[in-house]
């Protein structure tokens, strides 16, 4: 007898659908064979379901089982077979009736006790359940509110094989798990607040302006000067994440495992690896691809301090995600696609022992060092971020005084007010802000009357910029202009835009 289930299987942060056959033949030598490119943890998933069935109380008749996992021509991998196969174990044996598990998804792993067990990836597969029009799925208790996400689909958690088989066979009951308000943590306080951090208002202006247009920042002072305080705050000032936004980053933290049974993500990612990480694990890949750090701080920021201390290897390998917002993994039988579309926050000293410029400390480097330093940054690395921000030593007045300035909440105020502007103009044009502007949609947004043409010829003549800044130029002013809600760029926004620009003019 042969007995069909669904179940699916991760290409990427989307799934596609995987038929599960399980033929049951008395006639023969007893065997398990399992075909379909099941990759090593799939295939152990024999031993692992043979002792849940026997601690469920489940006794198969001796047979020679095949298993297909069809389409046959693309790879499984993981441990979210384990349960789908058991029930059609059941079925196939005839102690199932196989009209009960149509229609169904199943996903997930099996303890040799016969309990189940979260997964990777549940809510892709949920997403794919859905889409199918099946009848509902069936998940650990522990991956129960990320699938609930899914609107649409009944969610089923059944502790033990046992519950499982029982509730499919109509012998028992499960109520659906409720669909929570996945974004109500959002409104949470932060515990951070740039109300903390004294002096520092042109850094603190910068980091607004980077905000309120998504654009990738550097900050570059010396050590204790505030920088890696004042990236911890950008999370702070970012607007919430909209529902399909916290969807999509959902996905790249289910894929990856790390949502440890929580639902939708609430909250923009903060990720700031160490300097020690590899390119691998900045971008993402390995002989089973997974997203990496990039990848991870989709919709947020990517926070890289230390910056010329990490591989060059991996910086090199950060320049297409930061142009394209995309990470592509190309392996002989399969590419894929995660999404990176992040902020990127840099810090990094302005020397090797981090005190040129200040007045205070004397530059102890030797001849040529700064230019081995600063060498580590290759120029079209550096052409990617658009803001380059020095960030002094704050000064003992400074630092006794209280913190007048700017917390979080005005400033996130005015990012909001500037991206309900973005949002209005490019309703139409594809893109969210103004990082994205390019092409036609940059000379359209950013036309420049004559004496901004004069004055921003001159600036490209006397730093020498390349065409890539130039343009990074136009959308940091549109940027500065929308803070003020201004509809045309003016000289005092270019103005501002060329100052925002640090290591431009330091080599002019």
């Amino acid at each position: 007898m042969i007995a069909r289930l669904t179940c699916g299987a991760l290409q990427g942060v989307d799934a596609f659908r995987v038929d599960l056959e399980a033929d049951f033949s008395r006639q023969g030598m007893p065997s398990f064979i399992m075909v379909g490119l099941a990759e090593g943890a799939v295939r152990e998933a024999k031993e692992r379901v043979f002792a849940a069935l026997r601690a469920s109380s489940f006794r198969l008749p001796a047979a020679r089982i095949t298993v297909n996992l069809a389409p046959a021509d693309r790879r499984k991998a993981g441990t979210a077979y384990d349960l789908p196969l058991a029930v059609a174990l059941l079925s196939a044996a005839g102690l199932l009736d196989p009209d009960k598990t149509a229609g169904w998804m199943l996903a997930g792993e099996l303890s040799l006790a016969g309990d189940i067990k979260p997964v990777p990836g549940i809510l892709p597969l949920a997403i794919l359940a859905r889409n199918e029009g099946l009848r509902g799925m069936l998940v650990a208790p522990g991956a129960a509110a990320e699938a609930a996400v899914v609107e649409g689909l009944n969610v089923y958690a059944p502790r033990t094989l046992a519950e499982a088989v029982a509730f499919l066979a109509g012998a028992a009951d499960l109520p659906p798990v409720p669909a929570a308000d996945a974004l109500a943590a959002a409104g949470d306080p932060f515990p951070l607040d740039f109300a903390d951090v004294k002096g520092q208002e042109h850094a603190k202006r910068a980091l607004e302006i980077a905000a309120a247009g998504g654009h990738n920042l550097l900050l570059i002072g010396p050590p204790g000067s505030g920088k890696t305080m004042l990236a911890q705050r950008v999370p702070t000032i970012l607007p919430p994440l909209a529902f399909e936004e916290a969807l999509e980053v959902t996905k790249i933290y289910s894929v990856a495992g790390m949502l440890d049974g929580a639902g939708l993500v609430a909250r923009r990612p903060f990720r700031a690896p160490h300097h020690t990480i590899s390119d691998v694990a900045l971008i993402g890949g390995g002989a089973y691809p997974r997203p990496g750090e990039v990848c991870l701080a989709h919709r947020g920021v990517l926070f890289l301090d230390e910056l010329p201390e990490f591989p060059r290897q991996a910086l090199e390998a950060l320049r297409q995600p930061l142009e394209d917002g995309l990470v592509t993994i190309s392996r002989v039988n399969h590419s894929l696609t995660y999404p990176a579309d992040c902020m990127l926050v840099a810090a990094m000293n302005p020397c090797p022992c981090g005190y040129l410029g200040d007045p205070r400390h004397a530059c102890t480097c030797q001849p040529g060092a700064l230019e081995r330093y600063r060498a580590k940054l290759s120029g079209p690395l550096l052409d990617r971020i658009d803001l380059h921000i020095e960030v002094p030593a704050v000064p003992y007045d400074d630092l006794r005084a209280p913190a007048p300035g700017s917390g979080s909440a005005a400033m996130r105020a005015r990012i909001l007010a500037a991206r309900d502007i973005q949002a209005g103009r490019y309703a139409h044009d594809g893109i969210r802000v103004n990082a994205d502007l390019a092409g036609r949609l940059l000379e359209q947004h950013c036309a420049l009357g004559p004496q901004e043409h004069a004055f921003l010829g001159a600036a490209v003549d006397k730093l020498a910029l390349s065409a890539r800044a130039y343009t990074r130029i136009l959308r940091i002013a549109r940027t500065i202009a929308d803070l003020a809600a201004a509809p045309a760029l003016r000289l005092e926004h270019l103005a501002e835009a060329v100052n925002c620009r640090a290591l431009d003019r330091q080599r002019a």
